[in-house]
C-alpha cells in the first residue's frame, strides 16, 4: 500500500479526524445566528468522515455539501447520513480544498474543523471568500498558538509539522486583511483532543500495528502520532485548537 492509503486506512478507523466535540461545533454555529434561518447552502470542506457535518445538518435548516479528497471517508459519511435520514440534505463531493467548481456567491455558510491547515491558513480563507455570499459566513477551526513564547522544543516540534502556525490575535488579523469581520474566536477545551481524539487513537494503534507490522510508512505514522501525543501532554498550555468565526464583510 501506498503511504497516503495506509493513512487514509488509519482515520477511516477513528470516529474524528482531528479534535472537536458537536458541543463546540454547536456552540460556534451559534456566533453565526444561521440557526433561526432556512434554505441554507452550507459546504463542510475537508469534511473527513463527517461527524461535525451531521451535527451542522441537525442544527441547521439547509442543504450541506460536504467535499473531501477521498472517498474511503465520504463513504463513511453517506452511511451515517443515511442512518440519521439526512441523505437528503448531505451531498459528498470528491475534490480538493484549494479548486472547488462552485460558483462565487454560492454558500452562506463556509465550515471547516481541522482541515484549512492543509492549503495553509491565509491561502485557504482568501481562497474561500468568493464563494460565501455577502454577509454569509466562514467557521474554521485551526491549531493556533495560546501564549506569545513558547519553549525552544515545542516552537522547533511545529515549525516543522505546520509553519503557519500563530496566536489568535494575528490569525483573527489575516482574516480582517482578506476581507471578514472577525464575529468572534474561542479556544477548543481539552477534552476535544484527549477524549474525542487521542483517546480513539491510542484505542486503535494496536490493531493498527498489528494489520500493518512489515510497512514501513505505518509504523512511521505510528511514531509520529505518539510523538505528537506527548508534545501534546506536555506543552498542552501553550497551543491548541482554535474557532474563528467571521462574516464576509
Amino acid at each position: 500500500m501506498s503511504d497516503l492509503e495506509l493513512m487514509v486506512d488509519f482515520y477511516l478507523h477513528i470516529p474524528r479526524q482531528g479534535p472537536g466535540s458537536a458541543k463546540e461545533t454547536i456552540k460556534a454555529l451559534d456566533y453565526t445566528g444561521l440557526g433561526s434561518l432556512r434554505n441554507l447552502k452550507i459546504a463542510d470542506i475537508g469534511c473527513g468522515t463527517g461527524a461535525q457535518t451531521l451535527t451542522l445538518a441537525q442544527n441547521l435548516d439547509g442543504d450541506i455539501t460536504a467535499v473531501d479528497l477521498f472517498p474511503e471517508f465520504l463513504n463513511v459519511l453517506n452511511e451515517n447520513a443515511q442512518k440519521a435520514g439526512f441523505q437528503n440534505r448531505i451531498t459528498t463531493d470528491v475534490q480538493s480544498m484549494d479548486n472547488l467548481p462552485h460558483e462565487n456567491d454560492s454558500f452562506d455558510l463556509i465550515w471547516s474543523e481541522g482541515a484549512v491547515y492543509i492549503m495553509g491558513f491565509e491561502e485557504g480563507v482568501k481562497c474561500w471568500r468568493p464563494l460565501i455570499r455577502k454577509g454569509g459566513f466562514l467557521v474554521v477551526s485551526e491549531i493556533s498558538w495560546f501564549t506569545e513564547s513558547r519553549p525552544a522544543e515545542l516552537e522547533r516540534f511545529w515549525e516543522g509539522a505546520y509553519a503557519e502556525m500563530d496566536t489568535i490575535e494575528n490569525k483573527e488579523k489575516v482574516l480582517q486583511k482578506h476581507g471578514y469581520e472577525s464575529v468572534s474566536s474561542f479556544k477548543l477545551p481539552e477534552y476535544c483532543w484527549t477524549d474525542n481524539y487521542y483517546n480513539s487513537i491510542r484505542h486503535y494503534l494496536p490493531s493498527y500495528i498489528g494489520k500493518y507490522p512489515h510497512e514501513k510508512a505505518a509504523k512511521d505514522l505510528v511514531e509520529e502520532l505518539e510523538t505528537e501525543m506527548a508534545i501534546y501532554e506536555q506543552y498542552k498550555k501553550y497551543y491548541g485548537y482554535a474557532f474563528y468565526i467571521a462574516r464576509k464583510s
